[in-house]
């Protein structure tokens, strides 16, 4: 069993790293979870390996039919945009509402920087400072209810990002670029301005993953940079 460190329940350990073998893609989308199995190769009880298949199958990162072995969810066009769409609907929202503040989160900045600093690493090595760019938007409105409805969409938005990391599908240097550009237009209190470039920066994802997943491409995945978007009122 890999080592798992930190003061976490059993359940919790074996839940978090099989949720970083999904999102590393060591698990493959399809790849069958059995209880059976996850207890041999973990060591824990039975019940223990069934409580941290329910805790990804909660999180949407594996899928279960009745009386069937949980499988890694393998995502569809479809199901990428609409997640995609989601996080956009509240992200915009949020960055609105910063610039009317001029609210620049030092939390978004610091995860940019990781960001910048991963030029030349693994791809997937990106999905947690973008992640956590994001999130640090979310949370820094202070609201229990928003970051709430926003971690009901984390790890599917996690998965989406490993998806688009693990296929290449996105440089490190344009996503920073467009996240320094979006700090920039926060802190010059340009909300609607910030909610467009967002709209480019997630729409450009949210295409290039569906294609890969097998749907056609619409025309936002060959947007320009967002840091070149022309705002018209």
């Amino acid at each position: 069993m890999p080592s798992l460190l930190g003061v976490v329940s059993v359940i919790e350990a074996v839940t978090a790293d099989l949720r970083q073998r999904i999102l590393t893609g060591e698990l493959q989308p399809g790849a069958p979870l059995a209880e059976v199995e996850v207890s041999i190769e973990y060591d824990v009880a039975r019940p223990t390996a069934k409580a941290a298949i329910e805790n990804l199958v909660r999180d949407r990162l594996l899928e279960r039919r009745a009386h069937k072995t949980a499988r890694v969810l393998r995502m569809n066009p479809e199901d990428a945009r609409d997640i995609y769409r989601t996080r956009a609907i509240v992200e915009a929202e949020v960055l609105r509402e910063l610039a009317e503040k001029r609210l620049v989160p030092s939390h978004a900045r610091e995860a940019n920087e990781a960001i910048k600093a991963l030029a030349g690493a693994s791809p997937r090595d990106i999905v947690e400072p973008d992640m956590r760019f994001h999130r640090s938007l979310v949370d820094a409105l202070a609201s229990e209810r928003t970051s709430r409805m926003y971690d009901s969409l984390a790890s599917e938005v996690v998965f989406c990002m490993s998806q688009v990391q693990g296929a290449e599908l996105l440089p490190a240097g344009l996503i920073a670029a467009e996240h320094e550009h979006l700090l920039e237009l926060i802190e010059a209190g340009e909300g609607d301005r910030a909610a467009e470039v967002l709209r480019v920066h997630i729409g450009r994802a949210r295409e290039r993953l569906a294609e890969r997943l097998g749907g056609e491409a619409g025309p936002e995945a060959a947007a320009p940079p967002a840091t070149e978007v022309v705002f018209t009122q």
